[in-house]
């Protein structure tokens, strides 16, 4: 067994859970992570655009949904609701919680606690110096992929990459 079949490529995806084009994306994300499995490591990261008022907010309650192990369903659902996120806010943010079993509740107190807010920060922040302006944006091997503008191609490209990475 290689080096690389015992360590996963990673995939690190900016995103924001407000972002339509972050939404689109999701089908894209379903079908590495069906070609790969583990060997692809598909990391979310938070981008929060200042445009969308509420994508603060549902970074930390993801931040949230994972801590309390439902982080990818979470993701998806809220992903799933942007346009409804956009005019409810942090009223749907829960609601989503309690829908998948999560304690509700619990999103509330993290998001008046702020106990998320530095893994928010941290990612926004990477983003920033390896240059991420919109999302999604996919950084692999180094790599920038940017879908803010256009998603075309984009996860061959990825594919690509990733398979050189695993020898395939």
């Amino acid at each position: 067994m290689n080096e690389t079949a015992s360590s996963p490529v990673v995939l690190d995806l900016w995103c924001e859970l407000q972002c339509p084009d972050c939404h689109r994306a999701q089908a894209d994300v379903r079908a590495l992570r069906e070609r790969y499995g583990d060997a692809l490591e598909i990391r979310l990261r938070h981008f929060p655009l200042e445009k969308h008022k509420h994508a603060y907010a549902a970074a930390q309650a993801a931040e949230e949904a994972y801590a309390q192990g439902g982080g990818d369903a979470y993701v998806a659902a809220v992903l799933a609701r942007t346009e409804e996120l956009g005019t409810r806010g942090e009223e749907l943010l829960e609601e989503v919680a309690g829908d998948l079993g999560l304690d509700a509740e619990e999103f509330g107190t993290a998001l008046i606690d702020g106990r998320h807010l530095l893994a928010v920060d941290a990612d926004q922040a990477e983003g920033k110096a390896l240059g991420v302006t919109g999302t999604p944006t996919y950084v692999i091997d180094g790599q920038r992929l940017d879908g803010g503008k256009s998603q075309e191609g984009l996860r061959e490209r990825i594919e690509e990459i990733a398979d050189r990475l695993l020898g395939r």
